[in-house]
């Protein structure tokens, strides 16, 4: 069988993911998240984040979970800031757009937002006939695979913190940035950083669930209202807890992280050894490569590669993503068909 580099989240779950819902499975408990393990969950994650008043809610994708916080966070007037790559801008079917608010895109050219870029972005919507910026959108890793230092996001804080801008941290490959090499942050940094933030299951091992970790405040109250309004409060909500409750009983959740990147240097390495170009320096598990038209159809039939983008000179970029679930023979067998070409 041909292994696909496709997305991190192609496979099932992880073997004790399903065995805590196979041996939970005839437990009968209150639905929505109400029940003990859900419970136990929050409890992990706030005691690992150092953040005990800290809203914790889970939800079933990512894009359910960035269309309910900035829906819970802003005003019908008022706009998010997103680099030009963020997942919210690109990847979401205007799934802001559609709760009624526009993102304000600024550049970035690693999909990083800087404080200098969000800055331009803000100054351009200064008046009342335009949107009024409230809220500063980026992920870690980012949609290029790079990651945030500390002090990117302590610039972040200050710049949101002079302007009254909110700061929500999209943590959806969360498991692969905070075990990347050159990463400095851990989580209780960005709950300390972040008004809202979130920790990112589907794409690390779980069937599937999104975590909301809100620390500030002003943004807790009726936010379980605004979940079932919109479809979120999932009734056999034991699923998403007993996962989460799962990956943080230990060090399991990091573990799949560090595994996927792990795959993924090995990949790099091979690829650099072959004299292939690569594009961007992403440290995480989505590598990236500049490709020949044949190459890039070959990839995608073959391995089911992603095309991702342009190069300069008019070549397809190609994204390789290892996940939880890469063997080492895996990428071997990728290296092997690379050089046959």
């Amino acid at each position: 069988m041909i292994h696909s580099f496709d997305n991190d989240y192609a496979e099932g779950a992880h073997p004790r993911i399903l065995a805590a819902l196979q041996e939970t499975n005839l437990e009968q408990t209150p639905g929505y998240t109400f029940d003990a393990h859900s419970e136990h969950a929050r409890k992990l994650i706030r005691a690992q984040a150092a953040c005990p008043d800290a809203r914790v809610e889970f939800v079933v994708g990512g894009t359910q979970a960035n269309s309910l916080v900035v829906a819970a966070a802003l005003r019908p007037h008022e706009a998010v800031i997103a680099a030009q790559t963020g997942h919210v801008s690109v990847h979401e079917t205007g799934s802001i757009e559609a709760t009624g608010h526009k993102v304000v895109t600024a550049y970035s050219e690693d999909g990083v937002l800087t404080a200098e870029a969000a800055q331009a972005a803000f100054s351009a919507n200064t008046t009342c006939h335009m949107v009024k910026p409230r809220l500063l959108y980026i992920s870690d890793s980012t949609e290029t695979g790079t990651i945030y230092t500390k002090a990117d996001l302590v610039a972040l804080r200050m710049f949101a913190d002079e302007h009254d801008l909110l700061l929500f941290l999209d943590g959806a490959r969360m498991a692969v940035a905070l075990t990347a090499p050159g990463n400095d942050l851990e989580l209780r940094d960005i709950a300390r950083l972040c008004d809202v933030f979130t920790i990112g299951g589907t794409k690390n091992g779980m069937l599937f669930g999104e975590c909301i970790v809100i620390t500030n405040p002003a943004l807790q109250g009726d936010f379980n209202y605004l979940m079932k309004q919109r479809g979120a409060l999932l009734a056999k909500g034991r699923l998403l807890g007993i996962q989460y409750e799962t990956m943080f009983t230990g060090d399991l959740y990091w573990d799949l992280g560090a595994h996927a990147n792990a795959m993924a240097a090995r990949l790099r390495e091979g690829l650099v050894a072959r004299g292939v170009r690569l594009y961007g320096n992403s440290p995480t598990n989505q590598q990236f490569i500049v490709a020949t038209p044949e190459l890039a159809q070959q990839l995608e039939e073959e391995f089911y590669s992603e095309r991702f983008a342009t190069a300069e000179d008019g070549s397809p970029v190609m994204r390789l993503v290892t996940s939880w679930a890469t063997q080492p023979e895996a990428v071997d067998e990728l290296l092997a068909w690379l050089d046959e070409r």
